[in-house]
């Protein structure tokens, strides 16, 4: 049972029923704003009051995002309606130095916990001194690399969505799976996330081909794990011979000859399913490219990670079909609506995130605790506007997400978030890959000794096959 599940919202229930407003947020809990170039403030302590020091880009490259998610915690202020939960508003600047001036003002001004930053790099700059203070993050980064014990995010983290996605191809029968990646740290981080998610499931990840992340040409990677060259050969060859069976008569043959000359696919694949964490023309060009060296859709299911919802592809055949995970739409109406409502835009996805996290914060502060981060990393969770989540120790998170199918007349969820955690905490958690007899994927577009030690930590042992880095499709070499 999701254990803060009915508290959390109940705040929403309220707010709810108490219709849109459209002309400014209610002064219901507390909010505070201070320059972070004061070097210090004094504050009067509060009976019962929980002070956040919230720590946004309000100037700086990263502002517009940043002022966004300011209005996003000002509609979870009104909406939770706790007279003792005061935010602090911190500018960053959109740097790490304006980041480290934010936090030292925010515990000096008695922050309880720590919303924000957004960026990496500032939450990395803040990292040393709230651990040394004692007081939790609730960032927005999602570079697992910064994440640590009580420094946590609320960002979707290309983990769970690679295992999310995975884990529901997998149920539906795809067995083989073959990744299209950037060459780049995001890459290997999909890569990393699919061996696990793989061996979890009891499938494969197959074949891996990488691409320059500046390129829009996939047309020799894709070739290369289509494996073509060699496929569209052997299918000539059994043409060829089924022909001469059917110029002598065989009915059979010719039977087989039209099959094969109506059928979708050159030969059989090393797949059935690709993901590629793609967006706008890349992604429709890539998919494309599958098309043109007859690999599509339904021999194979083409899978994307939460970057598809930016995109409008309902009016592409190549792509229509294809699923992606999606933050739960269950509540999500609610928050667009009021925001617009309000501020007269629409709102980022990202900043919903900002709301949660002020929705997590009065959840804390009604907790008769000393360990914030016990509470935290509460195996059962919370359910916020974005659906149900919870984060780990080590900083990460897991949140429910919907399966979106993409169709002609629009994307449609066709496995809801499940509300709830059901697991002790750890049975959703993916384990490093047991390397032992493990069967490696072939390796297309990097040399397959640095990604197989870039994705596993080392050259795969039990002398795996690879395929030659001069490029040759046909050729492979064994790693002892």
């Amino acid at each position: 049972m999701l254990k803060k599940f009915s508290l959390f919202w109940l705040c929403l229930i309220v707010a709810a029923c108490s219709g849109p407003r459209a002309t400014k947020i209610a002064d219901t809990g507390g909010s505070q704003a201070f320059n972070t170039d004061i070097s210090e403030i004094n504050i009067a302590p509060i009976n019962n009051s929980f002070r956040v020091g919230v720590l946004l880009p309000l100037s700086g490259a990263a502002s517009k995002h940043g002022r966004g998610m300011k209005n996003a915690t000002m509609i979870a202020l009104e909406d939770v309606k706790n007279p003792n939960l005061i935010l602090q508003y911190y500018d960053t600047k959109s740097t790490p130095s304006g980041a480290r001036i934010a936090v030292a003002n925010a515990i000096r001004q008695r922050s309880n916990l720590i919303i924000g930053p957004l960026m990496s790099s500032e939450v990395q700059a803040i990292a040393n001194e709230t651990i040394y203070q004692g007081v939790p993050v609730i960032a927005f980064s999602t570079a697992q690399e910064v994440l640590q014990p009580t420094v946590y995010t609320m960002g979707l983290l290309v983990e769970e969505q690679v295992d999310r996605i995975m884990t529901f191809a997998a149920q539906k029968g795809r067995r083989r799976f073959a990744l299209l990646l950037p060459d780049n740290s995001n890459g290997i981080a999909v890569a990393k996330a699919a061996v696990k998610s793989a061996q979890k499931n009891g499938v494969e990840v197959t074949v891996i081909g990488f691409y320059p992340p500046a390129t829009s040409d996939f047309s020799s990677i894709i070739k290369q794990m289509t494996n073509y060259n060699s496929r569209h050969a052997k299918a000539a060859g059994i043409k060829n011979s089924l022909k001469a069976r059917a110029n002598a008569g065989d009915e059979a043959a010719l039977r087989e000859l039209k099959r094969m000359e109506t059928s979708q696919g050159v030969g059989d694949l090393d797949f059935d399913a690709v993901i590629i964490p793609e967006s706008g023309a890349k992604l429709t060009s890539a998919i494309s490219m599958f098309a043109y060296y007859d690999a599509s859709y339904p021999q194979i299911q083409f899978l994307g990670t939460s970057i598809w919802e930016t995109g409008k592809f309902n009016k592409e055949s190549t792509i229509v079909n294809s699923w992606y995970p999606a933050i739960s739409r269950k509540h999500s109406s609610y928050f667009a609506n009021k925001y617009y409502n309000i501020f007269g835009e629409r709102p980022s996805s990202l900043y919903s995130f900002a709301y949660d996290a002020v929705a997590l914060a009065n959840e804390l502060s009604k907790q008769q605790t000393n360990n914030l981060n016990m509470e935290i990393t509460n195996p059962d969770g919370y359910a916020g506007i974005n659906g149900a989540f919870r984060f780990f120790d080590d900083g990460s998170n897991q949140h429910s997400l919907d399966i979106v199918e993409i169709r002609s007349e629009g994307d449609v969820v066709i496995d809801e978030a499940p509300q709830r955690f059901e697991d002790d905490g750890s049975g959703q958690r993916l384990q490093p890959v047991n390397l032992n007899g493990y069967n490696p994927p072939k390796i297309y577009g990097k040399d397959a000794a640095t990604a197989q030690i870039a994705i596993f930590g080392s050259i795969v042992p039990q002398g795996g096959y690879y395929p030659s880095s001069a490029g040759s499709e046909d050729f492979e070499v064994v790693i002892p």
